[in-house]
């Protein structure tokens, strides 16, 4: 798919979901703040509650750019640990690498983010680490790996180049935007983080199945 063909389907998917999911598609949205297709502009029948459900299960899986099995692995681990699972389900996806490597202001969006890991620029505590979905620990540092400093994205991003895309960098993350690192200092609270959701409703999509 070419990169116009990507930046059309994220465009289209953030209509529908009623969500930016890149900075192009939050200019989008201010002009057409209305779904995609020619029915776009026209009221919506109210959707049944399982659709509703649906959708908001689709755009946390969007936000963070994952597969649906991805999302049910962290969610079945979210129902096991204590406190509320729709909580905890944001949390861990939270502390996924591509996530953090975004939040800290290392890429302008997710779909960067990951491809910044997969290409294996970036390191946690000294060492290479290629998997987006990499868990990172409270303590451990995110850090450009020092070959890679000197590329023009890496460069963009020191001098705070996509500050006016991103949210403020959350409390659970200390960063030093200069030296192009950044550590998770606690795990995060669902509250901080940047991303919208009824988290409920989540929960009962899955314990609806």
């Amino acid at each position: 798919m070419s990169t116009t063909s990507r930046t059309r389907s994220k465009t289209r998917l953030s209509r529908s979901l009623g969500i930016a999911l890149t900075p192009k598609a939050a200019r989008y949205l201010e002009k057409r703040p209305y779904g995609p297709g020619q029915h776009g502009r026209t009221k919506r029948k109210s959707d049944s509650d399982y659709a509703v459900r649906l959708r908001e299960k689709q755009r946390l899986r969007a936000q963070y750019g994952i597969r649906e099995k991805q999302l049910v692995i962290a969610f079945n681990e979210a129902r096991r640990q204590d406190g509320l699972t729709g909580e905890n389900l944001v949390e861990l996806l939270e502390m996924r690498l591509d996530a953090l490597v975004l939040r800290a202001g290392f890429a302008r969006t997710t779909a960067q983010a990951r491809q910044l890991v997969v290409h294996r620029h970036i390191l946690v505590d000294g060492k290479i680490v290629d998997r987006p979905s990499f868990r990172v620990k409270p303590g451990q540092l995110i850090h450009v790996k020092e070959r890679s400093e000197s590329l023009e994205p890496f460069q963009v991003a020191a001098a705070g180049g996509h500050a006016e895309v991103l949210p403020n960098v959350p409390g659970y993350l200390e960063v030093e935007l200069d030296k192009l690192q950044a550590r998770l200092v606690r795990r995060p609270k669902r509250a901080e983080v940047p991303v919208t959701c009824e988290v409920q409703l989540v929960v009962e999509y899955y314990s609806g199945r």
